[in-house]
């Protein structure tokens, strides 16, 4: 049963309801001093939430975790991994999950405080969070979502007026993340090798209640489970590459088995075109590259079959292909995915056999010439070719020429092609380097930078005028390079 308080939290515990082995029920650690910095109040409304209670100082105290509602549950999450392909035991090491908030539509969300303390997880870490990392988290992710693409939200950031320690000290912080849920392809890795098949049972069950209840009536509701988070998956890292997005860190434990996007450390938009590129500063070997992504979701899927085999058919032989059908779908299906978006990034409503030959060609023009990735859909979109190497050649002339003629052999007029364009091709992403430009003002106390970025992210289809400033690329010639923040 829920109970609502005064500022609207109306909790669940419905994670708590399962075996103790994937949980442990810890409050997060008290800070000092805390203070509000950002409050994402449309999301708050959409929640349920009183946003001046939550502005009070009881509010701020809840967000920053030295105040419990009475009606939650707090707990950090047992769970494991693939790291870089190398397995460890993980779990929740800086976050606490409150409960899950029921709001006035019905829906069930997690609300958990990271950066809230250490648990039995850390591992010798501190469980903290540095300020950096958890405004860039609320960006990226308030951006993504703005992008259409299936994410976690940010519903504040409050600082807790104690530092951290990590190459030297910066102001700490507490994110208050909103998930549809924290069950991931770890967590299945976890109750695989550390619990019983009936554990493994009940979280399956679990999810399928959550998630995916539109499989419970299957013959086979476990291999349901199986094939919807593969179709989930491919949808997903579609929507990941068609706008450029690179997470930076695909680990299994990082794999939400709801289809979201969650965890962003060293995550960040490509500018310039190379299936190679890489931003995180441990990715030495390309594991997590822009081009590997497609290649990594479908080895995390396998890990996630894996781990479901004793549910899938008592006859091991039996299971394991029941999973790997299940699993070789992934590449298809994801393919299907992106070869629609980018259909629809070029205008192109109907299907011709040539339409991949096309869209390949570009994309070797645009990686030949380095050519900006949101940049040039942006200018096709908008018909404005500036000077630049690529819109210069002679092949890419050529190769506008086809695509024009293409597009004349469809029935939807120019302007449908245009508003389709319009529709998928957004004008502005989070720039890295007004992304950092926002961090390192955030850092002197100067919050307008991200507030102004934030304002300009919240709708990317828009193609304003305002928004034309953040189209412009860094000067500067030096490598990005993000880094897991922690």
């Amino acid at each position: 049963m829920t109970k609502r308080t005064e500022t609207g939290w109306n909790f669940d515990n419905s994670y708590a309801r399962l075996p103790e082995l994937f949980f442990t029920r810890i409050n997060p650690t008290p800070v000092r001093s805390p203070k509000l910095i950002i409050l994402n109040e449309r999301l708050a409304v959409s929640l349920g939430l009183d946003i001046q209670a939550l502005q009070s100082s009881d509010g701020v105290e809840v967000l920053a975790g030295n105040q419990i509602p009475e009606v939650a549950s707090p707990l950090a999450q047992a769970y494991a991994g693939h790291q870089f392909g190398y397995f460890n035991m993980l779990g929740d090491g800086r976050a606490d999950l409150l409960g899950e908030q029921i709001t006035p539509q019905g829906e069930r969300l997690d609300i958990q405080l990271k950066g809230s303390g250490r648990t039995p997880y850390s591992r010798g870490g501190d469980g903290r969070a540095a300020l950096g990392p958890m405004l860039r988290e609320y960006i990226i992710s308030e951006a993504m979502h703005a992008l259409g693409i299936p994410t976690t939200r940010s519903l504040a950031v409050v600082t807790t007026g104690q530092f951290v320690i990590r190459e030297k000290e910066f102001p700490g912080a507490v994110m208050t993340r909103v998930a549809a849920s924290h069950i991931r392809v770890g967590t299945y890795q976890y109750a695989a090798k550390y619990g019983t098949v009936q554990d493994l049972q009940h979280l399956a069950d679990y999810t399928l209640e959550r998630h995916y209840p539109e499989v419970k009536a299957d013959e086979n509701k476990y291999l349901g489970l199986l094939e919807a988070v593969v179709k989930h998956q491919a949808a997903l890292i579609a929507k990941w590459q068609l706008v450029g997005f690179i997470h930076g860190v695909m680990n299994t434990d990082n794999m939400a088995i709801s289809g979201e996007t969650i965890d962003y450390g060293p995550c960040a938009f490509m500018d310039t075109y190379d299936p190679t590129t890489v931003f995180s500063s441990i990715d030495s070997q390309g594991r997590y590259a822009y081009g590997n992504q497609p290649n990594i979701a479908g080895w995390n899927l396998a890990r996630f079959a894996e781990s479901l085999l004793p549910l899938l058919h008592d006859d091991q032989e039996q299971a394991v292909m029941l999973a790997q059908d299940k699993v070789s779908a992934f590449t298809d299906l994801y393919h299907a995915n992106w070869l629609e978006g980018m259909r629809a990034k070029l205008g192109i409503f109907s299907e011709e056999n040539q339409d991949e030959e096309l869209i390949n060609d570009l994309l070797r023009l645009m990686e030949q010439y380095r050519a900006d990735y949101t940049n040039t859909f942006r200018a096709l979109t908008m018909s404005t070719l500036e000077e630049t190497d690529l819109f210069e050649s002679a092949a890419f002339t050529q190769w506008r020429e086809l695509w024009k003629a293409r597009l004349g052999r469809q029935q939807e007029s120019e302007d449908a092609s245009n508003q389709l364009m319009r529709d998928s091709n957004p004008a502005v992403i989070p720039r890295n380097h007004r992304v950092e430009a926002a961090l390192e003002a955030a850092e002197q106390g100067d919050y307008s930078v991200m507030e102004q970025l934030l304002t300009a992210l919240s709708n990317p289809y828009a193609y304003s005028e305002e928004q034309a400033e953040y189209c412009t690329l860094s000067e500067s010639t030096k490598p990005y390079r993000t880094y897991c923040g922690t």
